[in-house]
């Protein structure tokens, strides 16, 4: 696996930009689920992905041997790991992208046809 860089982070934040501007521009509703839902997996999606991230980095933190140690660093790695924990819980949001794929679907499948379809 190649070394981590910011420069590599910030390529994914810029990926997830782009995907921000897309959706902006109204898209069909069915790509933007489509491209939307590897972001909200239960299992690898950002909420998840994320509060990993997060709880690692508290531990990263506190168990390195140069940290000080004082109230305030316990208080901010708490903090991470608050973080971490609220992120995690955004894990059902691929319900409600499920739900809307089921909406969306319904839909489009009382829509009245032409003469033709009927």
């Amino acid at each position: 696996m190649p070394a981590l860089t910011p420069d590599t982070i910030r390529t994914a934040t810029e990926t997830l930009s782009r995907l921000t501007d897309y959706l902006r521009e109204s898209p069909d509703p069915e790509e933007a689920l489509t491209l939307v839902e590897p972001l909200l997996d239960e299992y690898t999606g950002l909420p998840v992905q994320l509060a990993d991230t997060l709880r690692a980095l508290a531990r990263a933190v506190q168990d390195h041997p140069d940290t000080l140690r004082s109230p305030e660093v316990d208080l901010l790695i708490t903090e991470l790991r608050t973080a971490a924990w609220e992120q995690a819980d955004q894990h059902t949001l691929h319900y409600a992208l499920d739900d809307l794929r089921v909406l969306y679907a319904s839909a489009a499948e009382t829509e009245p046809g032409c003469c033709w379809c009927r």
